[in-house]
């Protein structure tokens, strides 16, 4: 397992955001004497044009745009570059057969073909995927986003894409209020509040099912943390140690597979990231 991290994720913030740089560094202080890491490169400008309209990456690139929960901030696109530039470093490692996480901010699944929101400027994951499709790398790659929001910039992006298998667990009736239902091939599992732990994981295997069955060379994960009992901003209900047993049953199906922090505001948001990695190198 390597970590991809850059400490220049950590050089923004917005006063009172839950997205914040804390939630990242104390990730990285549990886990920079457990895990090798590596440092990633900015995005080009060509790669966020694989997924992204034009006019969505010059408003990014020249702060022209405005959105309450995702704000303009000074130098935000070089931010957004990196942070894109860490989900395809870590597909790039997981090419090797070798695990990756990128442990880097800001999020990226809700940013879609010519929008953004949701904390997300560019989608990471995405961008990754589409690298690797476009690269001859992969021909079948399957997403699972486990983030409690619904990946709605990541649906829109590859709905109809015969290449890509877009599965997500997410609380229904809280933003960005889609993924109800399942569409082409974006199959999406809305959950109640107060799902446990018991259910989460007996949806997620049929969730799991419908990837095996895609036959996938590789597994994207937007690895988000919110779905966890004591987050601030949802109401489901998994343990810490739920997210070690979703990382085994995703390292059980035997592929590359790969990474992307999305959300997670609690503050043991590192508690849960190094649950999911123990998983997964026990799967």
């Amino acid at each position: 397992m390597k970590i991809v991290f850059s400490p220049k994720c950590l050089e923004y913030h917005a006063i009172g955001h839950p997205e914040s740089p804390e939630r990242v560094a104390s990730a990285y202080e549990l886990l920079r004497r457990k895990y090798e890491f590596a440092k990633p490169r900015d995005a080009r400008e060509n790669d966020l044009l694989l997924v992204h309209s034009k006019e969505l990456v010059m408003q990014v690139k020249k702060g022209r745009f405005f959105d309450v929960d995702t704000p303009a901030l000074p130098n935000i696109y070089s931010y957004a570059k990196i942070s894109v530039g860490g989900a395809i470093k870590a597909s790039q490692l997981a090419l090797k057969h070798d695990y990756a996480f990128s442990l880097m901010r800001p999020p990226g699944h809700h940013a879609g073909k010519n929008f953004l929101g949701g904390f997300c400027y560019f989608n990471n994951i995405a961008v990754a995927v589409a690298k690797l499709i476009q690269e001859g790398k992969v021909a079948r790659i399957g997403i699972v986003d486990i983030d409690a929001h619904h990946g709605n910039g990541t649906q829109d992006i590859f709905m109809h894409n015969d290449s890509v298998l877009y599965v997500s667990l997410h609380q229904a009736g809280i933003f960005p209020l889609s993924g109800m239902k399942h569409e082409a091939n974006c199959k999406n599992f809305p959950l109640q509040p107060n799902t446990s732990e018991r259910v989460y994981l007996k949806i997620l295997d049929k969730a799991l099912k419908h990837i095996v069955a895609f036959r996938p060379e590789m597994i994207a994960v937007s690895a988000g943390f919110d779905a966890y009992k004591k987050d601030p901003l949802t109401s489901l209900a998994l343990e810490i140690e739920s997210y070690e047993k979703i990382g085994k049953k995703l390292g059980a199906l035997g592929l590359p597979l790969f990474a992307v922090l999305e959300g997670g505001y609690s503050h043991e948001l590192c508690k849960c990231i190094h649950a999911f990695m123990r998983g997964l190198e026990d799967g």
